[in-house]
């Protein structure tokens, strides 16, 4: 065997196409850190008010949510390729800089962007988890999930500099740009399944010739027969009967509420209100991206050894804590006990996501992946309903405190929940190899 070959079989395919959606999840997360620094560079120069470009962003959030489990279904059908949505992404930030009128950006920022994220959501991060990986599928999740993190750390201090000189028009140009330059790459690198390139799952033995396993077939073949739309809303129709899938909508609606929502469509504006230049606190949620990828990947290795319900519990309860104390630390200027705080905030950004997609594939099996798309749709609407509510009491008391302060409670409310999620939606013990 010559060492080319030898070298290529050491390398499993299954993290070449690991590598290039990680890619793919940084190009479509350039529009996430947008809304908080362009909000207002707009407000400036059109005299729109918070109200109407949170509702843009909550237009967003809402069909980034709802497209996600009709997405995974069409993964299952058609092939993770054919529902990217980088051109999407990149058409609906090139077009705002045409905007002109309020209801223009509900259509750009809301309806174009929306449903192009929406098929780019952290359901494809565990779609290509489940499909491609047999076994480290929560690091796996992990890693992938940290590409939203990565994206917002690349993008948001260029975003933030443009936005100033020379204008938020060149900002929006450069999203579009980091979206469609991934494109080639997952034409070319990312296939639909490891049956494409003739390889098994990573982690995956070859089942001997006779036996019963030999002659299943996958489990995700089992959705390409059906109407993708149909499938979505069956597989919603038989979670929704199980309380655990109701548990973790109720704790991922806050959760969206508590980053997308609120930190990441708002705290850029409000320390704004508190004096502090906007590419300071651009740079202060760059460093929650920083720590974003490393809480991510770590709470990957921790769900594949530890019980997933407890992670989510302390997860939430430790969010609640930094959005109590958040409306103390705003200044015009950045003192010590800020920067404690984004650490924090940003190891525990989205850590929620490997324990959450566990727990859907633990205990719905091989509709897990569609479940974790109607989850995330309600972490959506919990972030687009914050979005919206955070820029409405601003609007109505001039500043953001109830905001923080309600948003502390209800993360409270999610450790519970997650704390009560039944004893066998979980396990200490990762999931088997080979399980769905």
């Amino acid at each position: 065997m010559s060492a080319t070959e030898t070298t290529r079989r050491r390398l499993h395919p299954a993290w070449i196409v690991a590598a290039v959606a990680f890619l793919a999840l940084v190009g479509a997360a350039g529009f996430r850190a947008a809304p908080g620094v362009l909000m207002v560079p707009l407000q400036q120069e059109f005299g729109w008010s918070t109200t109407v470009l949170s509702a843009a962003v909550s237009i967003n959030l809402v069909l980034f949510g709802l497209t996600a489990p009709f997405a995974a279904a069409l993964m299952e059908r058609f092939g993770i390729r054919t529902v990217t949505a980088l051109v999407m992404i990149g058409a609906g930030s090139a077009l705002t800089v045409l905007v002109t009128e309020s209801w223009q950006i509900l259509l750009t920022w809301g309806l174009l962007i929306g449903l192009g994220t929406g098929s780019m959501a952290l359901v494809f991060a565990a779609t290509i988890a489940n499909t491609w990986f047999s076994k480290s599928r929560g690091l796996v999740i992990g890693i992938l999930t940290a590409g939203s993190a990565a994206g917002q750390l690349v993008f948001l201090p260029f975003i933030a500099m443009l936005a100033q000189d020379p204008g938020w028009r060149q900002a929006s140009l450069l999203i579009a740009a980091g979206a469609l330059a991934v494109v080639p790459l997952v034409l070319k690198f990312l296939k639909n399944s490891p049956a494409d390139v003739g390889a098994l799952p990573y982690g995956e033995t070859a089942p001997e010739e006779g036996t019963a396993e030999s002659a299943a077939a996958p489990a995700v073949e089992s959705g390409r027969s059906s109407n993708a739309a149909v499938r979505a809303l069956q597989v919603l129709k038989r979670a929704s009967k199980v309380r655990t899938f109701w548990a973790l909508v109720a704790g991922f609606a806050i959760c969206g509420a508590t980053t997308n929502g609120l930190i990441g469509t708002h705290f850029i504006p409000s320390a704004h209100d508190h004096g502090m230049p906007e590419t300071t606190a651009a740079g202060l949620l760059a460093v929650v991206g920083i720590f974003d990828i490393l809480g991510t990947i770590a709470s990957g290795w921790l769900t594949d050894r530890y019980n997933p319900k407890i992670l989510l519990a302390v997860y939430y309860q430790f969010r609640g804590i930094g959005l109590l104390v958040l409306p103390l630390l705003l200044s015009a200027t950045v003192q010590p006990s800020m920067i404690v705080f984004v650490v924090i905030y940003g190891l525990d950004w989205v850590a929620t996501v490997p324990p959450t997609a566990a727990i859907c594939r633990k205990t719905f099996g091989a509709d897990g992946s569609v479940v974790f798309g109607w989850v995330f749709a309600a972490h959506q609407l919990g972030a687009a309903a914050a979005a919206l509510g955070a820029g409405a009491i601003r609007d109505a008391t001039g500043q953001y405190t109830y905001a923080w302060f309600g948003a502390a409670a209800m993360c409270t409310i999610a450790a519970v929940i997650s704390a009560t999620i039944r004893k066998d939606a979980g396990a200490k013990e990762p999931v088997p190899v080979g399980a769905a």
